[in-house]
């Protein structure tokens, strides 16, 4: 044996388990099988697989199993002789086990009599799962707002909410300019990317929809935006954040609610990827929301994959239940689902938008619920899926399209003034008018929650 060798076996068997680097296996079956796998160095640094020599197989797919299911990850074949590597997604089911474990929910209701039973269990599983019930007391406070700001057709002014003592919600509140007597109200929760609320498809999003007629509610995730004035960003990805978030939705309707040009009867939710599942979710428990759109979200084989989703045991409600089943609770309310082919939303149409016009169907109303499938697109909130939320909402809540349509029949958001980032604040551009009891810390919002719940 060469002296090269016998170094390197040295180094593998310190411990007995034969280890080899990740990067270095990794290579070898690449080189064994004539393939290419794609990943970041960071990705494979400091991993090692223990006896790497035996897990090799006749076949790159077994082998790739064999190395990488012991180290929580995976690979996707993005084409032929093309792999790439990811950490393993146990929240990210194969299409067909998802597709058997709605069967199996759907299989223990056949009529409308029976469905409803199964969703007054859900929703009362779910109130409990996210630890609203009862609800806690709201603050005696009143909303921090600033100046309107006044553009093409519409307005907007920044609001904070106090929704437990001390822990404020921040968004911005689009209205149109000129309008008579009530107007619908629609609640846009932010979703997970990159400048949060402040993107510009978000200011599309809201000021389109103003334009058109409504009031719409733009606002930040937990401890993203100006949350994070009380927060660490990484608090975010804590299971409390979910309840967070949903109590904040709760509150901010009931302030919306309460104004005096809000139709109580036209009340809609829309938001993208994460907050798309909250939009499922908070139309699921809160009957005041009577329009619905989640976009690029809701699938029967991906159950979310941040704890803003799935932190709490939203999924284990009613013996196990899944984010389509969730958003069948929407029904006999309109409600669209927007989905593309570059994420877990790519077969919506083959499965899980069946299901959803089956359990509409029991109440005698398929045709209110709705998919637009973009199989060419990615997974964004890009301007053919505003399109798409634009129709359906003007469709249900009797708004008018044509103020956002040209001369040539197009939806046409350019007269549209997308705003830098800071003209959204409600606590200042550095946060210097953030009020002075606000909470600071995980720690201490887990104690003025844990009061709250204590005192029902």
């Amino acid at each position: 044996m060469a002296l090269t060798t016998q170094l390197l076996h040295a180094q593998y068997n310190t411990d007995g388990a034969y280890k080899k680097p990740l990067k270095e296996v990794l290579t070898t079956i690449e080189q064994r099988f004539g393939v290419k796998i794609k990943y970041a160095d960071s990705l494979v640094a400091g991993k090692y697989v223990a006896y790497a020599e035996w897990r090799y197989r006749n076949d790159v797919e077994t082998t790739l199993s064999n190395v990488l299911a012991p180290l929580d990850m995976k690979v996707k074949k993005e084409k032929d002789k093309v792999y790439k590597l990811s950490n393993y997604e146990y929240y990210r089911w194969l299409p067909e086990e998802g597709w058997a474990e709605l069967d199996r929910i759907a299989a223990q209701y056949h009529n409308l009599a029976e469905w409803e039973q199964r969703k007054q269990i859900l929703k009362a599983d779910l109130w409990k799962a996210i630890q609203l019930s009862p609800l806690p007391a709201a603050p005696n406070s009143k909303p921090i707002v600033t100046d309107i700001r006044t553009f093409n057709g519409y307005t907007v002014q920044n609001i904070a909410i106090e929704i437990l003592p001390g822990l404020f919600i921040n968004g911005s509140l689009y209205k149109p300019v000129n309008y008579i007597g009530k107007i619908p109200v629609i609640l846009n929760p932010d979703g997970h990317w990159e400048k949060q609320r402040y993107r510009p498809d978000c200011q599309y999003r809201c000021a389109a929809l103003a334009k058109m007629g409504a009031m719409a509610f733009s606002y930040d995730l937990f401890a993203w935006g100006e949350s994070q004035l009380q927060f660490k960003l990484e608090d975010h990805r804590r299971s409390l954040s979910l309840t967070i978030q949903a109590l904040g939705s709760i509150r901010i309707l009931d302030y919306l609610l309460s104004l005096k040009d809000a139709d109580t009867n036209r009340v809609a939710i829309t938001g993208g990827s994460g907050a798309g599942s909250h939009t499922v979710l908070m139309t699921a428990l809160d009957n005041r929301i009577k329009v619905s759109a989640p976009v690029v979200a809701i699938s029967s084989y991906f159950y979310g994959g941040c704890p803003c989703e799935s932190g709490m045991p939203i999924h284990d409600c009613g013996g196990r239940t899944d984010n389509v089943e969730i958003a069948a609770m929407a029904a006999p309310r309109p409600q669209l689902l927007v989905s593309d082919g570059g994420d877990w939303t790519d077969k919506t149409p083959e499965h899980d938008f069946p299901y959803l016009q089956k359990m509409y169907g029991l109440y005698g109303k398929t045709n209110l619920v709705e998919n637009v499938h973009l199989p060419n697109e990615k997974h964004d909130f890009g301007i053919n899926k505003r399109i798409a939320v634009y129709h359906f909402m003007a469709k249900y809540l009797q708004l008018n399209l044509n103020a956002i349509t040209n001369a040539n029949g197009n939806i046409d958001e350019s007269g549209i003034t997308i705003e830098k980032e800071t003209a959204l604040y409600v606590f200042g551009d550095k946060g210097e008018k953030l009020p002075s009891h606000a909470i600071k810390g995980f720690d201490n919002l887990e104690k003025v929650f844990k009061a709250a719940i204590t005192k029902q």
